[in-house]
């Protein structure tokens, strides 16, 4: 059914194709006339605009039209030529949008393209310009220096509105003096530009203006100076940047001048854009800015206002912006200067239901583009609807909407989505139902309080906990901590007592998050994330009931915390090709050449990256083999890393050693990709260069030096202490001749040992062991060793005896068993046997069996040794449980940081029996 003609609005079409065809002739097809009806509806601005510019009617299906050439000499002429380029281009945008040709995504981008295009013409010939009088500023080094225009809000994320004003901060990178005969200062210098500029496009003329400009968001607002250098800038937002500058700065973006050099301060004031850490403080600030804006709509009566009115654009932008400062620190992908792709971003990364970006995103572009049709109508910059009843029915029709009454219908719709979210991001997320007696209990502390409280909620050790949290509360930390500090402590602590209580071990947990909550009092940001989020204090109680080892890092290391919420804990796991490409980007992300930075950073991922795994192994979600081939994963790819940091350091003085390469190779738990938490990494090195091989540095080293020097900087890098503690311990005890042999061997050397001197044990230690860094070349031709060693001719019942020797041997010195406890690993039935038993008949079977070489894992060499007849298959199967069952005990040990000692138990005795069987089937008796 087709909208019936109104007799008002056939008029103003009427009038106004009349006005033009006085200037222009009109074409004659009526679909052409039509469109001018449809534009004559819903812009005086365009139907003004093609008045004075009549020729444009012809082009405006044609491309853009560039920036018009400002000629030096000319400057008069200067401000009439941009203006009446830029109402002629925003004509084609009108155009363009009325006619379907673009949506109003292309439309924001396209008003932004034509700031950007102003303000880049016009600062290149206001520059030229005042070259000419002043000289050009040059920095230390005599390079010409340039003005860098920032432009924040919406032209900083390239989504400007049709008529919107452009918000503005000018800098520069170094001080400097011009080299002109009237020299000026680089401050003034630039200053006289930024003026200039702001002048030239903002200024209204006889042709109107270009693009107004803002010019108050700059360091302390409309007092400060106009321009800063960009040492002064970095010191302002260090000492005295405020909550409300973060949210702007997510969109700032270099527009004009050097953009080179734009960027490199960006990236030096990202830091206090986006923090390193969850940052749920950042809700505070949010909250204060829209108190302050609520007060504003109050008091100017703008509650239907498209942009600050409740469910408006103001309120989608900043939700995201919110979102993306709180996470955006650990997860760059969400960085987007512009609002839908950092929508899309943040749904993607599971920090939004995709369903709700969906209805955000639709109510954006519809604000959005209505925000566009009404500054269309008369060019300004208004953001509400017009109170004209006919204005409306034109902006309604212009949009296809039968009466203002159904536009109203849809725009109340989409605002009802946005309030709805916004107010369920403003909302602190904390249970607001108080723990009553717990609540009491604390806020008398530390002189009153009655510990009854505690005993009364199901703690047993009350009164060691109530003098725990007595001296807790008596700290520096909390008598010091500011008024909203203290609030947010009061809010959090008797939660965390009411959760401990309810955990599994409420005397074991409540100790060990009260420890989480001392080494966190004095960075409020952790506590906002505890006030704010009860699902990370659940987390966190839970957590430390169940695992020591995590209690103490989490205190140790409260960036750690962030793994609580991480959506992508609660996601699928990283596999081998995600834990290479974290560890590459914790990498990249730092400083090149700044070592320690480099290291803080890879101790950091691979804290949270195991820590991540430690959470799926408590909430079985990662079976235990699963975890300790993970965590091997994830040493074998911070070694890579370690490996190359570490030779980058030596070449600096020593140069490399050409045509020669390190192999590091994982024996033990790392070569059979069987890594517990907390687990020492066992590294042998190999290298492959001549015996008078050199290198080639400012002080070359022999090459048995040089490798030497490398594997010695390697282990270093892996045992140094950052303020994200260590990366591994590292035990090099089995290379070639244990501690008093060469740290690093050569490949022959390697050989002739393996060959001539090593023990059985250590051809056993070769089963395991496999290359896990360094060059590809020695790493072949280690395996072609270990192949011809494992697969050497040896009299069985020798083979046997060696094995049984050494076992006993070890068990006598290393088995910590009693009665009442069994030692998982080294006890009679344990993983050591176990590890004996496959070694055992790998080096028996080998040379028959090329087969088994393959396998360095305990279940892979179950299989290999079924399938080649070494182990029954009912034996092979009551293996796999028991080692399934000794891993899985031994991780629980080490997540409570517990010696892997623990009670018998019916399916205990049932695994140690299946191996001691084996063992003796085998001809292996270690008791």
């Amino acid at each position: 059914m087709s909208t019936p003609p109104d007799p008002a609005l056939e008029t103003i079409v009427d009038r106004a194709l009349s006005r033009l065809a006085e200037r222009t002739p009109l074409p004659a097809s009526p679909k052409q006339r039509a469109a001018l009806a449809r534009l004559a509806v819903a812009s005086d601005f365009a139907l003004d605009t093609l008045c004075r510019q009549p020729e444009l009617l012809a082009t405006l299906d044609a491309a853009a039209a560039p920036p018009p050439a400002l000629a030096q000499g000319q400057e008069a002429d200067w401000p009439g030529l941009l203006r009446r380029w830029r109402t002629a281009e925003s004509t084609r945008l009108v155009w363009r949008d009325l006619q379907g040709l673009d949506d109003v995504d292309a439309t924001l981008a396209g008003a932004s393209r034509l700031a950007d295009q102003a303000l880049q013409a016009g600062l290149a010939a206001l520059s030229g310009s005042l070259a000419a009088r002043h000289g050009v500023v040059r920095d230390a080094n005599g390079a010409p220096q340039s003005l860098v225009v920032f432009a924040l809000g919406k032209l900083g994320g390239g989504e400007l509105n049709f008529s919107s004003d452009v918000d503005l901060v000018y800098a520069y990178p170094e001080s400097g003096v011009s080299d002109g005969a009237r020299a000026l200062d680089a401050e003034a210098w630039f200053t006289r530009l930024g003026q200039r500029l702001a002048q030239l496009l903002g200024d209204v003329t006889a042709d109107g203006f270009c693009h107004r400009v803002d010019l108050r968001l700059r360091p302390f607002g409309a007092s400060g100076r106009l321009v800063l250098s960009f040492a002064a800038m970095e010191q302002y937002f260090q000492r005295e940047g405020r909550d409300w500058e973060r949210y702007a700065w997510i969109k700032a973006r270099p527009v004009a001048g050097d953009a080179a050099a734009g960027e490199r301060l960006l990236e030096t004031l990202r830091p206090f854009v986006y923090r390193r850490y969850l940052d749920y403080g950042a809700l505070d600030g949010l909250r204060e800015m829209k108190a302050l804006i609520a007060a504003e709509v109050q008091r100017r009566e703008l509650a239907e206002d498209l942009k600050l009115g409740p469910g408006g654009i103001r309120e989608i932008e900043f939700l995201v912006q919110s979102l993306q400062l709180i996470r955006a620190g650990r997860e760059p992908v969400l960085r987007g200067r512009s609002l839908l792709p950092a929508l899309s971003a943040l749904a993607d990364a599971g920090h939004l239901p995709a369903a709700t970006a969906d209805r955000l995103a639709a109510a954006y572009r519809f604000l959005r583009r209505l925000e566009n049709r009404v500054q269309m109508l008369a060019d300004q910059q208004v953001h509400a609807l017009p109170e004209a009843p006919l204005a409306r029915l034109r902006i309604a029709r212009g949009l296809g909407y039968p009466d203002v009454d159904a536009l109203l219908a849809e725009l109340d719709g989409h605002r009802g989505v946005v309030a709805g979210e916004f107010a369920g991001l403003l909302e602190a997320r904390r249970r607001r139902a108080t723990p009553g007696a717990l609540e009491t209990y604390w806020r008398a502390l530390p002189d009153g309080g009655d510990p009854a409280a505690l005993a009364e909620a199901g703690f047993s050790d009350v009164d060691s906990l109530d003098a725990g949290l007595r001296d807790f509360a008596r700290t520096p930390a909390v008598r010091t901590l500011s008024a909203r500090g203290r609030q947010r402590l009061d809010h959090v602590l008797p939660q965390l007592l009411a959760a401990a209580a309810r955990s599994e071990a409420p005397d074991a947990a409540l100790p060990r998050g009260l420890a989480l909550l001392a080494a966190v009092t004095r960075r409020t940001s952790y506590l906002a994330l505890l006030e704010e989020q009860p699902a990370a204090l659940a987390r966190l109680v839970d957590v430390s009931a169940r695992s020591s080892l995590l209690a103490d890092r989490l205190a140790a290391h409260p960036l750690l915390l962030d793994e609580l919420l991480d959506a992508r804990a609660a996601g699928p796991l990283p596999d081998a090709a995600a834990i290479a490409a974290l560890v590459e980007a914790a990498v990249a992300g730092a400083p090149e050449g700044d070592t320690e930075t480099v290291l803080n950073a890879l101790s950091e991922q691979r804290q949270a990256i195991a820590f991540r795994f430690a959470l799926a192994t408590l909430g079985q979600r990662l079976s235990p083999p699963e975890t300790s081939a993970r965590l091997a994963v994830l040493a074998e790819h911070v070694v890579r890393a370690a490996l190359a940091l570490a030779e980058a350091d030596v070449a600096v003085a020593h140069g490399r050693v050409p045509g020669a390469g390190l192999c590091v190779l994982g024996y033990g738990s790392l070569g059979g990709g069987e890594l517990g938490f907390g687990s020492d990494l066992d590294l042998v090195f190999l290298h492959d260069a001549a015996a008078d091989a050199m290198s080639d540095g400012p002080r070359p080293l022999d090459a048995g030096r040089w490798f030497g020097r490398l594997a010695q900087k390697l282990v270093s890098l892996l045992g140094a202490v950052t303020a994200a503690g260590k990366l591994y311990e590292v035990d090099v005890r089995l290379r070639p001749d244990g501690a008093k042999g060469m740290l690093v061997s050569s490949l022959d050397s390697f050989a002739d040992y393996q060959q001539q001197r090593a023990w059985t044990w250590e051809k056993q230690a070769l089963v395991r062991a496999r290359p896990i860094a360094g060059s590809a070349a020695v790493a072949a031709a280690f395996e072609g060793i270990r192949a011809r060693t494992l697969q050497a001719p040896r009299d069985a019942a020798t083979l046997r005896d060696d094995v049984v020797a050494m076992r006993r041997r070890m068990r006598g010195e290393l088995d910590r068993s009693t009665p009442a406890r069994f030692d998982l690993k080294q006890g009679e039935g344990g993983l050591v046997d176990l590890e004996f038993l496959l070694q055992a008949r790998v080096l028996e079977l080998a040379a028959a069996v090329p087969s088994l070489l393959a396998p360095r894992d305990t279940p892979g060499l179950l299989e290999a040794l079924e399938h080649a007849g070494g182990l029954p298959a009912a034996a092979a199967a009551a293996l796999r449980a028991a080692h399934a069952l000794l891993l899985t005990q031994g991780h629980e040990c080490g997540l409570d940081q517990r010696p892997r000692l623990v009670p018998p138990t019916p399916e205990l005795d049932a695994a140690r029996a299946a191996i001691r069987s084996a063992c003796a089937a085998a001809g292996l008796d270690f008791a």
